[in-house]
């Protein structure tokens, strides 16, 4: 699957432009890992684009990503991806078993984290952007209380990489496409 056919499902399915700037982070987090690792780039892409592509129409944990698979399975999308969409999702009970479903588990609720404390440092950037910021922030519970910070724990060790060091690639992995995500900062 090309990134422009999934790219046009998340601009049918999600108008939140929000959702469609975490899709784009989630993305580039998982194509630095891939490259990392020497594995697909456009396929784990992919995987990061449609990772999410139901929340709106499906906002809810008895739907989302399950019947989100079912669209994915109409529009002949691989069962690979499917199932790396499927397995993020701790509640679905497919388990993680590829390094691309561990990267995409370990990406989604950090990039979330990073763009909450790009957003609000004086430079609203991810230029500046580095690991001690954001472990600043992650001390207080009450800052992005949303972001999951024992699965973003776990993520970071089911894919067999330190914590910090983890929060440091997907902020290098994000700084490259910093305008999409409306972090590219004040100047």
């Amino acid at each position: 699957m090309k990134r422009e056919e999934a790219l046009a499902i998340v601009r049918e399915f999600i108008k939140n432009e929000n959702l469609v700037r975490h899709t784009l982070a989630v993305e580039a987090a998982m194509r630095f890992y891939a490259g990392k690792y020497g594995e697909d780039e456009e396929l784990w892409g992919v995987v990061g684009l449609l990772h999410d592509f139901d929340w709106e129409i499906h906002p809810d944990l008895e739907r989302h990503p399950q019947a989100g698979a079912a669209i994915l399975r109409q529009r002949g999308v691989p069962e690979e991806i499917i199932r790396a969409v499927l397995s993020h999702a701790d509640h679905t009970g497919v388990p993680r078993e590829s390094r691309m479903e561990k990267a995409l588990f370990a990406c989604d609720e950090l990039t979330g984290l990073i763009t909450a404390v790009a957003l609000v440092r004086p430079s609203r950037s991810l230029a500046d952007l580095t690991a001690p910021s954001v472990k600043k922030k992650w001390k207080d519970k009450g800052f992005a209380a949303g972001a999951k910070r024992e699965e973003i724990e776990r993520g970071a060790q089911e894919l067999g990489v330190d914590l910090w060091e983890h929060v440091d690639n997907v902020i290098l992995a994000m700084r490259p496409i910093s305008a999409d995500l409306g972090l590219q900062g004040n100047a």
